[in-house]
């Protein structure tokens, strides 16, 4: 791909530029350019698969943006899921803008932030949903949806030649048991707008989501059925399914304990924000001890078969304070991210091999777990709302998106685009159309140190997975001599107790012995 010349945008066109998120699930992380300004909306993380040994998170590249920094005017946070999220503290130190969001993504992304000494200085704007708020060149009305997280907004970009919609996630639940539902009231000022930016993830499902309300319902008919202690995974981030475990806990008779940090420090910045001030107070780890186990509700991390997690430890036996043993039940409340099927089946095995039972969505007749995504007939509703000019499907694999174009060209979307990952896309006032692509990719975050998905290093572990490796020892004295005969170990190759299997080039150590 030929370097693109970032000095080539027409500033009186407004366009949108997806560095992550419109290829894959997560690393979500967008920019808009007008006037010579960017503007960024949401920077979040992505889980790594197989091809990246050793490595559990990814980041989007932000080398576009971070080459021309004094140009971005702002960095807006659609809500606090990692995966809009979740990226900034590793990426802030090399944009240097600030930020803007609702009270509760405030919240958890000063907590991210205490731990980062890099991001120390990052301004945090707070906007309150539904005010609006001028950066640079652009007017951003945040506009309160229904999710599965407090204070989510979808954002309206306004400028003096038209207005984009960037949806964030959403959906039409009409009983959100946390924050506001998503009204046409708040979008029918924007009707007409020149563009709108929308969530794919359910594009390709037909029908309506279902309330989280019925989540609540059906949690409290399951835990009826489990005898002893019960341990139910979710996205820590998702603080409405909380509330609604909590909710189902009180109806059993069950007191909640939260097992691993970051839903402490979710339901940490819920509580201060006032979201779940009318379920009972958590029990702590230690006090778990005091209860029967009948009446013990455990909220744990690890949904998406993390080895690092709170779940994955407690199905090895690894972890410190919690075990759980035969006539124990494991709810899986959630969905899986593609990619992630095996590590959670991994987990699942675990934990039936120690004779838990195990119940997920497709072995139950209640709901337990509902997306905070919109369906079909809700993006379609979306359409009649706004009546965009164009629409341009994110968030999501090509699956979803080319889903979410089909629709939209079903009715009756004059201009639909579907990006990828580095398209530069013109939304007008000219022809809507994608002009060119700049360079982008994944970034590793191995420990603290952050590398490309392509660094020597991954490539030479992902060729030790499948290839093996030899390590050859030697004992030399302070001249270099060899004082003992070289040992070799072959780590998945071959057996070095089959004399037959190996063929030694004569004299191959003589070169270290001269």
């Amino acid at each position: 791909m030929s370097k693109f010349n970032k000095d080539n945008l027409n500033p009186d066109n407004i366009h949108f530029i997806p560095l992550g998120g419109s290829e894959q699930f997560g690393v979500n992380f967008n920019l808009y350019a007008y006037k010579d300004q960017f503007l960024a909306i949401d920077c979040g993380i992505g889980f790594a698969d197989h091809r990246y040994p050793g490595i559990d998170i990814m980041l989007p590249d932000p080398q576009y943006i971070a080459d021309q920094r004094e140009k971005l005017v702002g960095l807006i946070i659609t809500h606090a899921h990692e995966d809009h999220i979740g990226a900034v503290p590793h990426l802030w130190p090399r944009l240097q803008c600030p930020i803007y969001c609702t009270e509760f993504t405030a919240k958890i992304l000063r907590r991210k932030f205490d731990e980062y000494p890099n991001c120390k200085n990052a301004q945090i704007h707070v906007v309150k949903a539904g005010e609006s708020v001028d950066i640079g060149v652009y007017k951003a009305h945040f506009i309160p949806v229904a999710h599965s997280i407090p204070d989510t907004a979808s954002i309206v970009l306004e400028t003096d030649v038209g207005k984009v919609i960037h949806s964030g996630d959403w959906n039409l639940d009409p009983t959100p048991v946390i924050g506001a539902r998503t009204e046409e009231k708040n979008f029918k000022p924007h009707k007409g707008a020149m563009a709108y930016v929308g969530d794919s993830t359910n594009s390709n499902v037909e029908g309506r989501s279902v309330s989280e309300k019925e989540v609540e319902a059906g949690l409290a008919e399951v835990f009826k059925g489990c005898k002893k202690r019960i341990a139910i995974t979710i996205f820590s981030s998702n603080i409405g399914r909380i509330r609604s475990i909590a909710k189902a806990a009180a109806a059993n008779d069950r007191s909640v304990a939260l097992v691993g940090r970051s839903l402490h420090n979710m339901a940490g910045a819920a509580i201060k924000c006032g979201y779940l001030n009318d379920v009972a107070d958590f029990i702590s780890d230690e006090d778990l001890s005091y209860l029967p186990e009948e009446n013990q509700v455990l909220i744990v991390t690890g949904s998406q078969g993390e080895g690092r997690a709170a779940l994955a430890k407690i199905a090895r036996g690894e972890h410190r304070d919690i075990r759980l043993s035969k006539g124990d039940t494991v709810i899986f409340s959630s969905r899986a991210i593609p990619g992630n099927e095996a590590e959670i089946n991994h987990v699942k095995n675990n934990l039936v091999a120690s004779g838990v039972r195990i119940i997920a969505t497709d072995n139950t007749e209640h709901c337990i777990h509902v997306s905070g995504h919109p369906r079909r007939d809700e993006v379609a509703e979306m359409y009649q709302w706004v009546k965009p000019k164009t629409v341009i499907p994110v968030h999501g694999e090509r699956m979803q998106l080319e889903a979410q174009a089909d629709l939209a060209r079903s009715c009756q979307i004059e201009n639909v685009i579907v990006p990828n990952n580095g398209s530069i896309i013109c939304l007008g006032p000219d022809k809507p159309e994608i002009i060119d692509h700049v360079e982008t990719g994944l970034i590793a975050v191995d420990a603290r140190r952050l590398v490309r998905a392509d660094h020597h290093s991954i490539v030479a572990r992902r060729k030790m997975q499948y290839s093996g490796v030899i390590h050859v020892s030697l004992v030399v004295n302070d001249r270099g001599d060899l004082i003992a005969d070289p040992e070799m170990t072959t780590d998945g190759i071959l057996d070095l107790e089959n004399a037959d299997d190996i063929r030694f080039e004569e004299n191959m150590f003589a070169e270290i012995e001269d």
